[in-house]
């Protein structure tokens, strides 16, 4: 089930927002300019199925969401808990940072956690299979895929070297994270 929760970022134990309705995630987080939607697709391919396989079955989606925002690659990313380096990788992802593009990302499986940090307030949103995020360039924010991880996702880049983030060498995140 999709979540969102929203703290205040002096005030990382309570909520002062929580929202389970899709529809009201969208709303409260588009005020923000972050992009939230669930797609309806009538094949799901299985969690082991070929990246060409998965693509193919988003690819009326991904044709209109790459028009839209002129994205010029869409990839797979497959992550589960045996997947060779996540400590490491999600050690990074943990560390608040921006993009020079926006980051999009639709789950075909699992979950994980995009936390954005925008006029000192914390968004907490828990993505699940179906959900499409689009964090626009230069919004603070961190990933959690979690401890052990079981997701897979299509990512939407305008940028073909893909993923790369700027540090904002804030500590933030430690004080949202799981561990805290």
């Amino acid at each position: 089930m999709s979540v969102l929760d929203v703290y205040a970022d002096n005030n990382p134990g309570n909520a002062i927002i929580h929202l389970t309705d899709p529809a009201r995630i969208a709303g409260e987080l588009a005020a923000i300019g972050v992009r939230f939607e669930r797609w309806d697709s009538p094949v799901v391919p299985p969690r082991d199925a070929p990246e060409a396989e998965v693509l193919a079955a988003y690819r009326p989606y991904l044709d209109q969401l790459m028009g839209e925002t002129g994205a010029g690659s869409a990839d797979v990313l497959r992550v589960g808990p045996d997947t060779e380096g996540w400590a490491q990788a999600r050690r990074k992802f943990l560390s608040e940072h921006v993009h020079s593009e926006d980051e999009v990302r639709f789950f075909v499986h699992g979950q994980g956690n995009f936390i954005l940090h925008v006029n000192d307030r914390v968004y907490n949103v828990c993505c699940t299979a179906r959900d499409l995020i689009s964090v626009p360039a230069g919004t603070p924010h961190w990933f959690d895929g979690g401890t052990t991880p079981d997701f897979v996702t299509l990512r939407i880049f305008t940028n073909t070297d893909g993923w790369i983030a700027q540090y904002t060498g804030s500590d933030i995140a430690a004080s949202f994270s799981p561990e805290a």
